[in-house]
């Protein structure tokens, strides 16, 4: 099946990790300076090679708008220190439109680096609604949605339904079955990435979502984090790794080293993004057959997962913001959408595509992960998001290496993002 083939890309690509056309009664604003003409796109690396591939066809059909792609590395860190730097540098900037982590669009438009983008021009009423939000800040559209993602629960088919469990839907129903039933095989019972990077932050933020709790609120002007259910969220993987049934190893885990120990067949559970799916149900997996995924669950039900993905964003001194446009409109229609999937093996933006038979059978999990995207929440909007992220990672990390009370973490959490704000 074209799926399977798909997981040997997708194995290279980290959720942005680290993903029609432009509508029909749009009509060229030739006199937005300069209008129409070369563009160029920087992205984190393309390590699937698709991109290249889809900007072909637009530079066979707009030679007068052909597009240079730069890939930056493939660090999202790195990515996003020279993206920065080269916007910095105003009209000298080399960069047109760029594809930037979804965490990004409110520190580059508060920033001043993007500019505002008219709705009209975008047909996002045929996204994912969750998706659009990613793209907003203070009320304005200042990218479109390109690639999405949200984290699933992958678990082990063959052992649950030996024991005659069902996937838990619960956070007591996977505590549960982590304590008990991994044991029995000889596994570990359930890791996330809790490095202290920026997977840590979303395992956080959707420890806290899924509990009912926010982070920060009114576009990072107010500190929310102060609350029961962060403390419950926190509470819950301090927990886990206290009593052992999520393995102190996990503390050094980011996407790949989990990934790769369920896929050796050593945990029960794991919170990934949905190529770990892919990757484990490959054919070589020692788990290829075994695996199933499912929402990521919360105190009393499905929990929250924090978007992934990628936006498209027009530099505010791009050459040619028409043709920039024009582009993002071009990579956002449903052709070049099918494309990321089939091709990029990343999950697309337009709704219609999750549920298009033919793809659902090439990538079985479709249904799934658009239940969890429909369900998802964006990582905490701010103008200082890095700061904001590492201080999640600190707080969070001493909490779950027991350095700090989860009731003391969230505290001085709330003081560290409030002294941020006041910046």
């Amino acid at each position: 099946m074209r799926w399977r083939h798909a997981a040997g890309r997708f194995l290279l690509v980290l959720a942005v990790v680290l993903t029609g056309c432009v509508t029909s009664g749009a009509q060229a604003d030739e006199g937005a300076s300069g209008g129409r003409g070369p563009l160029t796109l920087a992205t984190a690396g393309d390590l699937t090679g698709y991109l290249g591939a889809v900007l072909e066809g637009w530079n066979r059909t707009h030679p007068d708008e052909r597009v240079t792609l730069v890939e930056l590395p493939d660090s999202a860190d790195e990515t996003h220190a020279q993206m920065t730097t080269d916007l910095r540098a105003g009209e000298r900037s080399r960069f047109d439109v760029l594809n930037i982590d979804v965490a990004w669009t409110s520190q580059f438009a508060a920033a001043g680096w993007i500019r505002p983008l008219p709705r009209e021009r975008f047909p996002l009423d045929s996204f994912l609604p969750p998706v659009v939000d990613t793209a907003t800040y203070d009320g304005h559209l200042y990218a479109v949605p390109y690639v999405t993602n949200a984290g699933l629960l992958l678990y082990r088919k063959d052992i649950l339904e030996k024991e005659g469990v069902a996937p838990p839907r619960t956070w007591s129903e996977l505590e549960q079955a982590a304590k008990t039933i991994a044991p029995k095989y000889g596994l570990d019972g359930y890791a996330g990435q809790f490095l202290p990077y920026e997977g840590l932050t979303v395992n956080a933020a959707e420890a806290v979502y899924s509990a009912g709790g926010t982070i920060l609120g009114d576009e990072g002007e107010r500190v929310t984090v102060n609350s029961a259910a962060a403390r419950e969220g926190i509470g819950y993987l301090a927990r886990g790794l206290r009593e052992g049934w999520i393995p102190e190893e996990a503390l050094n885990y980011k996407e790949e080293e989990s990934r790769q120990a369920f896929q050796d067949g050593r945990l029960l559970f794991l919170r990934n993004w949905p190529y770990a799916y892919v990757s484990a149900s490959a054919p070589g997996s020692e788990v290829a057959g075994k695996t199933g995924a499912v929402p990521l669950p919360g105190p009393e039900g499905p929990g929250t997962s924090v978007l992934g993905g990628s936006n498209l964003a027009v530099n505010t001194h791009a050459r040619h913001p028409e043709s920039a446009m024009r582009l993002i409109g071009y990579l956002t229609g449903e052709r070049v959408q099918r494309e990321v999937l089939t091709r990029g093996a990343l999950p697309p933006v337009r709704a219609a595509l999750y549920d298009d038979p033919t793809l659902v059978r090439e990538f079985p999990y479709l249904p799934t992960l658009r239940a969890s995207v429909l369900a998802a929440a964006p990582r905490p909007k701010s103008p200082r998001y890095d700061q904001v992220s590492l201080a999640v990672q600190a707080v969070v990390h001493d909490a779950l290496t027991g350095h700090e009370t989860p009731e003391s973490a969230v505290r001085r959490l709330a003081r560290e993002l409030a002294a941020l704000s006041h910046r």
